[in-house]
């Protein structure tokens, strides 16, 4: 058939003769540049970057171990170079977990809004507190408990927490000044919403004397204490949070194990995944540089699976708290 075409093709031209034999002159066409038949995947060339079957195992079964089973794997990857070791990037725990398909089963990642011109910035620990009030179900229908809790914005440090079966100006202004007793340091500055227990003047007065200023959200801004909103989205996502607490001390116990967590080994993206606990009292520059040699090991081991030489993320400089436009600061009296 093509040579009879081609005999055609040469006294007639390509256009005649497709017309007189009834053939698609893209087929035609097409037939001259065959295309290139691909080798099946199965053959394809391995990136050498890629982690071994082994390899991929070893990373799974890690992250479904007891100690790591509720842990995103941002948090995982945190905590093992911590502890020297080193097994692949975050990405690439995520490919596992989708491969095998556990990525749904895991936390969702919170979102935060874009950033504004701030108004309240810390530089370093014990500058600026942010407290807050959250309610926690008791043992009955309508009733609730109240969860004080006050967090250092530069290091997310919980400095004072209690539970308490009301919310009470009275008890607002023990906690903050039991707090900074214990702190040992007066912050420059501490910012709380516009709840009755917090804006009466018998809270704000005893912080005017010893020099700190008080610093309250906008009218209607339900946002603006967004450390103390980010800690209690992570209480309420925590396994083990109860649907109700069985009385205050019920609460109170629970409470302190959560903020011992929390300090102590929740490893917080904010801060470069260091510990609130190791921010707060300044051993954080040693845990990163132990991460700096574990991932210089591993780059040393098989660089050709980094595009760059990697680094552990960087230490936090400042922390803010926004919108200075909707927000009435009172500075301390000048003398």
């Amino acid at each position: 058939m093509d040579e009879a075409f081609t005999g055609v093709e040469t006294q007639l031209g390509i256009t005649a003769a497709c017309r007189l034999t009834g053939r698609s002159r893209a087929a035609h066409y097409r037939s001259l540049k065959p295309p290139t038949v691909r080798a099946p995947r199965s053959c394809m060339q391995v990136q050498p970057s890629a982690l071994t079957d082994q390899e991929r195992a070893a990373v799974l079964k890690l992250m479904n171990s007891d100690e790591y089973a509720e842990l995103a794997p941002a948090q995982i990857w945190a905590r093992e170079p911590d502890a020297g070791r080193y097994h692949c990037s975050v990405s690439t725990m995520y490919r596992i977990l989708r491969e095998q398909g556990q990525s749904g089963e895991r936390r969702r990642q919170a979102t935060h809004p874009a950033r504004a011109v701030p108004a309240l910035v810390a530089t370093g620990p014990s500058q600026v507190f942010t407290g807050d009030i959250a309610k926690a179900a008791g043992p009955a229908k309508g009733t609730w408990y109240h969860a004080y809790v006050i967090i250092d914005i530069f290091s997310r440090y919980v400095v004072g927490h209690t539970v308490e079966r009301a919310g009470s100006a009275v008890r607002a202004e023990e906690l903050i000044r039991e707090t900074i007793i214990h702190n040992d340091i007066v912050p420059q500055t501490v910012h709380a919403d516009r709840g009755t227990s917090t804006t009466s003047k018998k809270v704000s007065q005893p912080l005017i004397d010893p020099g700190v200023a008080w610093s309250h959200s906008g009218p209607r801004v339900s946002n603006d204490t967004p450390y103390s909103e980010a800690q209690f989205k992570t209480a309420k996502y925590v396994s083990d949070h109860p649907e109700r607490f069985d009385s205050p001390v019920h609460a109170r116990e629970w409470s302190d194990a959560l903020i011992a967590y929390y300090n102590q080994e929740h490893r917080h993206s904010g801060i470069g995944w260091h510990t609130p606990a190791s921010v707060h009292f300044g051993t954080a520059g040693e845990v990163r540089d132990q991460r700096a040699v574990t991932l210089a090991q591993a780059y040393t081991r098989h660089p050709e699976r980094f595009s760059r030489r990697p680094r552990p993320p960087a230490l936090p400089q400042t922390a803010w708290i926004d919108d200075l436009a909707k927000r009435r600061v009172s500075a301390p009296p000048t003398s």
